[in-house]
């Protein structure tokens, strides 16, 4: 269970139920007020050697953009939900680019006026939407220290329109199993291998947790999505993700095994990602390299086409020989 080390938060939040709860759970924690939980100062200024200390701190305030983006993959809208932000410190991670703004755990209070605002739109609309609200957080993990992804099931549920999704790294599922979700609900899990969570998605679920997770969650009567990503190209990558793959079809239920889709991710690194790790994980691997990686713009890499492609055809063939019955989304 994670404890914070001190709490920010910004003065308003005891005008809403879950500021009231949170500031009493945590009432023996050290505390700092701020204007705004998008420009804490204090952390702003802190050395990249600090990143993995700023993570035991918990930002607490009102989500103020309420901005739907639209998706084009396994939902319709991306939507700002409870939460920014993690406790755990995956190297890859998008928001460690900014990590002195976003990449440390932010809570928001108000989720009486986001989740309605997802209804009303679901509401409205002409066809059945899917709303993505995990896109920059984990809300099992989440869930963990507010509650909210019970009571987001629990108040979506009866909504006539309108789906939800969301995907994790974590096994800390129980919560949610008993709940009566009634189909909308679509849990899509990140797997890796064993050793590459090892070495670089520190702080996260085992892999054989996130199975477990996955064969209790389809037991539940939860959608599963299974996302292979981010795919890191290391020395011995094809064995690695081939025993992935494999470990998969052995240990995933075959009610899982009956419908489950995939997405698979290459992994996107970048030159501050670089700056970061080396002065944040001192000893960790370094997941640039330049042979097989080209440049996106403003500082940002991927693998070489080639290399992708090779990767790809190699990651298809797997799949299709351990998972024929299952779709795979997009590989991208």
């Amino acid at each position: 269970m994670f404890k914070p080390k001190a709490i920010y938060f910004e003065k308003d939040i005891i005008n809403y139920p879950l500021g009231k709860e949170l500031m009493e759970k945590y009432k023996d924690i050290p505390k700092v007020e701020i204007e705004n939980h998008n420009n804490i100062e204090e952390m702003r200024k802190n050395p990249n050697s600090e990143f993995a200390n700023m993570k035991r701190n918990l930002i607490i305030g009102i989500r103020k953009t309420h901005k739907f983006v639209e998706n084009h993959k396994t939902s319709d809208y991306l939507v700002p939900y409870t939460s920014s932000g993690c406790t755990a410190a995956c190297m890859y991670c998008y928001l460690v680019c900014n990590y002195n703004k976003c990449a440390y755990l932010r809570l928001f209070v108000n989720r009486e006026q986001m989740l309605d605002k997802i209804i009303k739109t679901a509401e409205k609309s002409e066809k059945e939407l899917t709303f993505e609200i995990g896109s920059n957080s984990d809300l099992i993990l989440e869930n963990t220290i507010t509650n909210n992804l019970v009571w987001t099931i629990e108040n979506f549920k009866n909504t006539e329109k309108g789906k939800l999704t969301f995907p994790t790294k974590f096994d800390m599922v129980d919560p949610i199993l008993p709940l009566d979700h009634k189909g909308k609900v679509t849990i899509r899990m990140s797997v890796n291998p064993e050793e590459i969570i090892n070495k670089v998605e520190f702080g996260t679920s085992r892999l054989t947790g996130r199975i477990e997770a996955i064969n209790k969650l389809k037991e539940a009567g939860y959608n599963i999505g299974i996302l292979i990503a981010p795919v890191i190209l290391v020395a011995n990558w094809k064995e690695l993700y081939q025993e992935l793959i494999q470990r998969l079809s052995q240990e995933l239920s075959e009610k899982v095994k009956k419908d489950a889709f995939f997405e698979i991710i290459f992994m996107t690194y970048s030159y501050v990602h670089t700056k970061i790790n080396e002065e944040a994980f001192p000893n960790s691997i370094n997941l640039y390299n330049k042979d097989i990686m080209t440049g996106r713009g403003r500082g940002k890499y991927w693998y070489k086409n080639q290399v992708r492609s090779e990767a790809e055809i190699f990651l298809r063939e797997q799949m299709n020989k351990y998972f024929p019955n299952n779709k795979i989304e997009y590989i991208v």
